[in-house]
């Protein structure tokens, strides 16, 4: 079996501050325990049956997990690709299944301190009028490539989001946004939950397939997609109207409609 692992770092338990994603202050221990996250969930997957794993490391430089502390069983792709599927990039249809760690909520929420939606640039975006964070778009791209996302770690509330889009989607709540900060799960309890959350989303995945049964993992995707983005500039707005099929219907607020989600990533590649 074959499983994609997403990777970003503002869900990592104890993380509270932008200097703490970033090189400097912090950003060596918790890119550390963002490694061990992985790790522990690349571990779990090995231990549910997962036979090859690639990870994405999905945060800024994209430059971020330390590879030695991976199993052998594990690649992982750094940088940036420079295409729409972006946090997701190096998924096909070879894999059987898809997860997320280190995940946050979306813009214009407050269950992280850290809480964006793509980029800081964005104030607020839905897609169908639900809020769009950045676990909605890559499970839609997971979905549109016929893939269940069977688990995910990062903050409460994108974890209760992730498990009203997806229902039968394994989660682990690292931290717990509280205001302006937040309370985070001890490091090493964080990284046993995931390596035991991730080994049982696994094996419930072998187990359905055996009895020829679909993944409840697996999301429907929408017939059509009307993604509205509001800007913290209103200068960005004006500039990502230009975009084909786009529409400023605010001094800061862009809408983007289309009946194929690959085009809804393409705006979301140029415009957010």
């Amino acid at each position: 079996m074959k499983l994609f692992i997403s990777a970003d770092i503002e869900g990592t338990a104890g993380i509270v501050n932008w200097n703490e994603t970033k090189p400097g202050d912090q950003y060596e221990y918790f890119s550390g325990q963002m490694t061990k996250e992985v790790a522990a969930a690349c571990r779990g997957a090995v231990a549910g049956g997962v036979s090859e794993i690639l990870v994405k490391d999905a945060h800024a430089s994209a430059r971020n997990l330390d590879p030695s502390a991976m199993p052998r069983e594990a690649r992982i792709l750094r940088d940036w690709t420079g295409g729409p599927a972006c946090m997701m990039a190096g998924m096909d249809t070879t894999f059987q299944a898809a997860a997320m760690t280190g995940y946050h909520t979306c813009a214009g929420s407050d269950g992280n301190p850290l809480a964006h939606t793509m980029n800081l640039g964005v104030e607020k975006a839905a897609l169908n009028d639900i809020p769009c964070s950045e676990f909605t778009l890559n499970a839609m791209y997971a979905a549109y490539q016929k893939i269940p996302v069977i688990f995910l770690s990062g903050d409460r509330m994108i974890c209760d989001m992730a498990e009203d889009l997806c229902p039968g989607i394994t989660t682990v709540a690292t931290i717990q946004g509280m205001n302006g900060g937040s309370i985070g799960m001890h490091p090493e309890e964080a990284a046993q939950r995931i390596y035991s959350g991730m080994e049982q989303a696994v094996k419930k995945l072998v187990k359905q397939a055996k009895a020829g049964k679909s993944s409840d993992c697996l999301i429907s995707l929408p017939e059509y997609f009307i993604l509205k983005v509001r800007y913290r500039d209103h200068k960005k707005a004006y500039t990502a109207s230009f975009y084909p099929g786009a529409v400023k219907t605010g001094p800061k607020t862009v809408v983007f409609e289309s009946d194929d989600f690959m085009n809804v990533l393409r705006f979301v590649m140029f415009c957010m």
